[in-house]
């Protein structure tokens, strides 16, 4: 709400008043140096002193009048909410009721994480009209952001003083992943159109799947699904159709750990291997829904206290409420806790289903992630995608021009199949991996999901 009546200590000297002042110190630095007796002198600056009281006082009270009659209000023209890296441009409006202009400049105070231009904003609103601006804002992060309340410095009547005042009310809005990439892959949900984004296609069992419907016979269809005693009744071929298994649970593991904080892109917004794989994990539970399966998700090397867990649910409402639950999750400087994260899984979820865990993991932890993932298959079936640095890949694709290159090179090489090894072990074991690229690792997963409910394996 606006303020409602000003005070003293929201008045500021404006520009045009401190000109005049120091325009009238000139003019009595000039009479003092000047022949004139000093009495005189002194009667022009208490004239000129009364004067300015007078005039900043009229001022003063005419502001404060026009002000509690009828003061500005802010109006803000927010969407429901925002998608991290996408410029989306809000109005503001200012509202003058008065019979009045108002002048003067708008600041709209609103988080560090949505980059604003820059401000303030000058406005000139007659009276009884309304001023509207455009303004475009740049969300860099995720979670819930607030609008404070704007300020504004308005000049006075007379163009004295400057009002610093507060305008309108608090807001908030969340701040989503960019799920724009979700929205133009919803159409993969329908499996002959993979094939258009270099996904591989999938054959039909037809055992072990789920019955669909009965249909007429075609040439190419398998002779053991014919079903004899439609085929009797309509006196022509008739075979079963399957559609793949649905009612399974899809579980959604996502590191929070330190790892996950890196960024080896040049984009710099919404571009975290975090942020990268929630995006993908959005994709994978989109597809999933549209199944028909329930997808549930829980984050683990998160902070103490600030871990998720959103049972499995079905339905396109869930994908809603499973943004909701992880828009403002964040990965925290932590070490991740793989054997933990089974337990915990275990321990949830009796019934057997696919989890698919996100994560960035190196050699070193393969003790770990190997009792951890023993402890998921027991009784899952288990996905390991781990992201693959870029930085990593150009340092060994670099040129051998020096010799401290050729050391970096090596390095780079001797990491990357360390890591294959690693999940080369882990495939062994009967782990189903993915080593993929941030970017790339949504299209691996829907690539995966869609073989195995193709297979029938879970």
């Amino acid at each position: 709400m606006p303020e409602r009546t000003l005070g003293l200590a929201a008045a500021l000297p404006s520009r045009a008043l401190v000109r005049i002042a120091v325009g009238a110190g000139i003019l009595l630095a000039g009479l003092a140096g000047s022949p004139l007796p000093a009495a005189t002198v002194t009667g022009v600056a208490a004239v000129l002193a009364v004067l300015m009281l007078v005039l900043l006082g009229a001022d003063a009270a005419f502001s404060m009048s026009r002000w509690r009659r009828a003061p500005l209000a802010l109006e803000r023209d927010l969407p429901q909410a925002f998608s991290v890296g996408v410029a989306t441009t809000i109005r503001l409006g200012l509202v003058n009721a008065g019979s009045f202009a108002c002048v003067g400049e708008l600041f709209d105070c609103a988080d560090p994480a949505l980059a604003m231009p820059a401000m303030p904003l000058g406005f000139a609103v007659g009276g009884g009209q309304r001023q509207d601006f455009s303004v475009e804002v740049l969300p860099t992060e995720r979670g819930l952001k607030r609008f404070e309340r704007a300020q504004i410095r308005l000049r006075s009547p007379m163009g004295f003083l400057d009002w610093n005042l507060h305008i309108g009310n608090v807001e908030s809005r969340r701040v989503y992943p960019n799920f724009q990439s979700q929205a133009r892959f919803a159409w993969l949900a329908v499996d002959r159109r993979l094939a258009t984004l270099g996904l591989s296609s999938v054959r039909r069992r037809g055992s072990g799947t789920d019955f669909d419907q009965l249909v007429n016979y075609q040439a190419g269809d398998a002779v053991r699904h014919i079903d004899c005693k439609a085929t009797l009744k309509h006196q022509r071929p008739i075979v079963r159709r399957f559609q793949d298994d649905r009612d399974q649970s899809v579980l959604l593991a996502l590191d929070c750990g330190r790892r996950m904080r890196a960024d080896d892109t040049e984009r710099g917004v919404g571009t975290t291997h975090f942020d990268q794989a929630l995006n993908a994990l959005m994709l994978l539970a989109l597809i999933a829904l549209s199944h028909g399966d329930a997808v549930g998700a829980m984050t683990f090397g998160s902070a103490p206290g600030q871990e998720k867990r959103f049972a499995p649910r079905k339905g396109r409402q869930a994908l809603n409420a499973l943004m909701a639950e992880l828009a403002d999750v964040q990965p925290a400087p932590v070490f991740s806790d793989y054997e933990a994260l089974a337990s915990d899984v275990l321990r949830s979820r009796r019934k057997r289903g696919l989890v698919v865990l996100v994560t960035n993991c190196r050699d070193e932890e393969t003790s770990e992630l190997n009792a951890a993932l023993g402890l998921l298959r027991s009784r899952h079936l288990v996905v390991l995608a781990s992201l693959r640095e870029q930085v990593v890949g150009r340092i060994a694709a670099g040129p051998l021009d020096a010799p401290d290159a050729a050391l970096e090179v090596a390095a780079a090489l001797d990491y990357e199949q360390r890591r294959r090894d690693m999940l080369a072990r882990f495939a062994l074991a009967g782990v189903l991996t993915i080593d993929a690229l941030p970017g790339r690792l949504g299209v691996e997963l829907v690539e995966r999901y869609v073989v195995l409910k193709g297979s029938g394996k879970f």
